[in-house]
């Protein structure tokens, strides 16, 4: 017996495994990792793969990286936690200074939490919250767009768009209002992205002018929707609704969860609009791929609708236990270092182009039917039919295919659907991108063979 096989009969035993329907793995088998080491991660067998999805999106300079791992080494011989409601402690202090100097201007507050879906629900409550603090209870609702995803917590999941997560739980769910989105994806032939994200806009604005009265929020994730499939959309669409949110007087919501430190070519998405969020949620890539840890960025003009006498009850009682975790914070600012001591935004720029390049050719594959990009990220959507688009049956499961193949191929590229993408650590390297490229190529070959 394998030492892969030995860890995986223990873990079948008593781990259930998320987003993952149990069942499968009678055929397909788990992989267990041993170690990481950069963009490599090796099993009990000495197998290794690249990560080429970042953890889950999560990982930006690599496993294992000597500089997070000190300063956390560091760390543990301080303090490891302490609750943060009547106390504080110098990591939280600084990183909140340097995410409010580094964030959108007028984020000047920030509110800590576990994880993304905790970091929106957040966001959710203290939008409404504020709105109550300064006597208006009309407003009650939010706004998403359609394909969004914003986590799998009750109320982050109302504020979302994908039935594959949503749909069991309707029941037990707040109803938002759901506008049709700027997906690029759905232009019409000769039409730019941003004419696209121009007519699109006209459904969010006849919804906030109808309805702007008893909106709370409208809550986005900028330029990508990555659960969604990876789809993207122009940068005008922000500048739009940031525009519209102030006329209506609306707060705006900016899910940086998944695009935020790099991700999309620039620090964060909204730059690329030059808006500033009324609420900017961040994890992720915040701690590196560490620790979980979330924050919450508002403005000064929410949180002094918050500061008042505790005998008027207009406090934000939210909490979670390990809220501001010195170990997480510590990771955060390890990473947010090595932003500034690195090149490391131009670097991505590079590394998006030979991204890019290594891709190019899938373009003209007869089941491709786009490969899009945003900076670090990039998709491949797999269609039946190239000319109408028509997608395979999604009982099929080609998007699995690929992920096989690539194992097989020191390489982890899992699916979302019929979309295959990439989403590396900033770590990578030339060769390592030519590398999944061409597995990813040989995959879409195999999995689109009937």
């Amino acid at each position: 017996m394998s030492n892969n096989t030995r860890i995986t009969q223990r873990d079948l035993r008593h781990v259930w495994h998320p987003c993952t329907q149990m069942k499968d793995h009678e055929q397909l088998p788990l992989i267990p990792i041993r170690r990481g080491a950069g963009v490599w991660l090796e099993d009990y067998d000495g197998n290794r793969y690249i990560d080429a999805v970042s953890s889950w999106w999560v990982n930006l300079f690599g496993h294992a990286n000597p500089r997070i791992n000190a300063a956390l080494r560091d760390q543990l011989e301080q303090l490891e936690h302490v609750i943060l409601a009547g106390f504080t402690h110098e990591p939280v202090v600084r990183l909140s200074e340097r995410l409010v100097k580094i964030t959108p201007e007028g984020l000047d507050h920030c509110f800590y939490a576990d994880n993304g879906s905790s970091a929106v629900e957040v966001a959710l409550k203290m939008s409404f919250h504020y709105w109550r603090n300064v006597g208006n209870r009309k407003k009650t609702r939010f706004v998403c767009l359609s394909n969004s995803y914003h986590g799998e917590t009750l109320g982050a999941l109302a504020v979302g768009d994908v039935a594959l997560y949503k749909e069991t739980y309707e029941p037990l769910l707040l109803q938002a209002i759901t506008v049709p989105g700027p997906d690029c994806y759905h232009r019409e032939p000769g039409q730019s992205c941003a004419e696209h994200a121009r007519v699109m806009f006209e459904h969010m604005e006849r919804t906030l002018a109808e309805q702007g009265e008893e909106i709370c929020a409208v809550i986005v994730e900028p330029l990508v929707q990555c659960a969604g499939t990876m789809r993207m959309y122009d940068p005008e669409y922000l500048r739009l609704l940031r525009a519209a949110c102030d006329s209506y007087g609306v707060h705006l919501i900016a899910d940086e969860i998944a695009v935020g430190f790099g991700r999309t070519g620039t620090l964060f998405a909204c730059e690329q609009a030059d808006i500033s969020p009324d609420f900017m949620c961040l994890s992720k890539g915040l701690t590196g791929g560490y620790l979980p840890l979330s924050v919450t960025l508002t403005t000064g003009k929410v949180y002094e609708a918050f500061y008042d006498e505790y005998t008027n009850l207009t406090a934000f009682l939210h909490s979670h236990s390990y809220t501001g975790n010195p170990l997480a914070c510590t990771a955060a600012n390890a990473t947010l270092d090595i932003f500034e001591q690195d090149n490391v935004i131009e670097n991505n720029r590079r590394l998006a182009q030979v991204m890019k390049e290594a891709t190019a050719h899938l373009n003209d594959h007869p089941h491709v039917a786009e490969v899009r990009q945003t900076g670090m990220i990039l998709a491949v959507e797999l269609v039946k039919d190239k000319a109408t688009r028509e997608p395979f049956p999604w009982q099929e499961r080609r998007g699995l295919r690929i992920y096989q193949h690539a194992l097989a191929n020191q390489a982890l590229l899992r699916p979302l659907g019929h979309v295959s993408y990439l989403m590396p650590p900033y770590v990578i390297d030339e060769e390592q991108i030519h590398h999944l490229a061409k597995v990813m190529h040989e995959g879409i070959d195999l999995a689109c063979v009937d």
